[in-house]
């Protein structure tokens, strides 16, 4: 059994028991955020992270920091952060990538769908992550779930807070009848997330969101870790 599958046989199990688990990092008790806030920066410009004038999320936004490769490649002084996953999330959203930095701010549609994202511990370089939306009917959904490393302002040359993408996992889900089972039920993706050389895994968290057919946010949700005791 490779590492792969190791961390999939343990962690599946968990991801299943949804709400009742008790021993993981999950979206549970949080309020959702109502806004999405993306902050992309080019590998090229190293003030671009530094600048205190790097825009701040409103009270209910969830912020995201994007490090964009540059035409610098390797040479870069952001290059050990950047992730094609921006380039990816610049397609999807009709922008280019910037030659400093750029930002959008996306507000998520209320509704009445609840969407949980939670992972596990670290193990051999890997994160178990899941996303699930309830209920799952109608669709079609295409949902982003971000393992994200949370960097508090003033450490790592950083004026503000930053929740900078790390890796990224796009499962889709087809349209589903009104009629269906699957209306009832939740859908589900869960999967391990490798940590990228450079990543601080204390620091780790996934959040996630769920478009629906016309690329329209409709949920969005992030994790927190809280310490559970121990039985015995």
């Amino acid at each position: 059994m490779n590492k792969l599958s190791r961390l999939a046989a343990v962690w599946l199990p968990l991801a299943a028991a949804g709400a009742g688990a008790q021993s993981f990092c999950a979206s549970d008790g949080l309020a959702q955020p109502t806004a999405l806030l993306e902050r992309f920066i080019s590998a090229d410009c190293q003030s671009c992270w530094s600048d205190s004038r790097t825009p701040a999320p409103g009270r209910r936004d969830l912020a995201l920091d994007w490090i964009v490769p540059g035409s610098r490649g390797d040479d870069a002084p952001l290059s050990a952060a950047a992730s094609r996953d921006s380039l990816a999330r610049l397609r999807a959203t009709g922008r280019q990538a910037p030659d400093r930095a750029d930002s959008s701010r996306t507000p998520a549609r209320s509704g009445q769908r609840r969407l949980r994202v939670a992972h596990g511990l670290p193990f051999n370089d890997y994160v178990g992550a899941s996303i699930q939306l309830k209920p799952g009917g109608g669709g079609p959904w295409r949902a982003w779930l971000l393992l994200v490393e949370t960097i508090p302002a003033g450490t790592e040359g950083t004026p503000v807070e930053r929740n900078l993408v790390r890796n990224a996992f796009q499962p889709s889900w087809p349209a589903a009848p009104a009629q269906s089972k699957q209306a009832a039920r939740q859908l589900l993706e869960s999967r391990p997330m490798r940590i990228p050389d450079g990543a601080n895994p204390q620091r780790l968290r996934v959040v996630g969101w769920v478009e629906d057919g016309q690329g329209r946010i409709t949920a969005i949700a992030q994790s927190r870790c809280t310490a559970v005791a121990g039985k015995g």
